[in-house]
């Protein structure tokens, strides 16, 4: 069971920056993958930004050149970098943790934290 803890959202302008955390309970190295997803009032949670074992890393997008994934595997954490945040950016943001284990695929999530764009 992997436990995972967003922290760092939060009101910010348009315009502005926000870094979003994702602490693991475990080794991030012996994770498949790790991903970042969001949800809006009425929408489909969406994968805005993952992250494999080897950081080959993918965007959705909508965000693509203005987020950034990364990883500390000594801290156990992932990051998602969001500069020239828009109103519609606004939601909850997901970590999501994947291992698969032989045929089996295993989903964690954090419980979310609240990003808002607004002036």
């Amino acid at each position: 069971q992997v436990q995972l803890v967003e922290s760092g959202g939060g009101l910010v302008q348009p315009g502005g920056s926000l870094r979003l955390s994702c602490a693991a309970s475990e080794n991030i190295d012996s994770i498949d993958y790790m991903g970042w997803y969001r949800q809006a009032p009425g929408k489909q949670r969406e994968l805005i930004a993952g992250i494999t074992k080897s950081s080959s890393s993918n965007y959705a997008d909508s965000v693509k050149g203005r987020f950034t994934i990364s990883r500390d595997n000594a801290k156990n954490t992932v990051y998602l970098q969001m500069n020239s945040l828009k109103p519609e950016d606004t939601a909850v943001y997901y970590c999501n943790a994947r291992k698969q284990i032989r045929a089996v695929v295993f989903d964690y999530w954090g419980q979310g934290t609240q990003v808002t764009v607004s002036s």
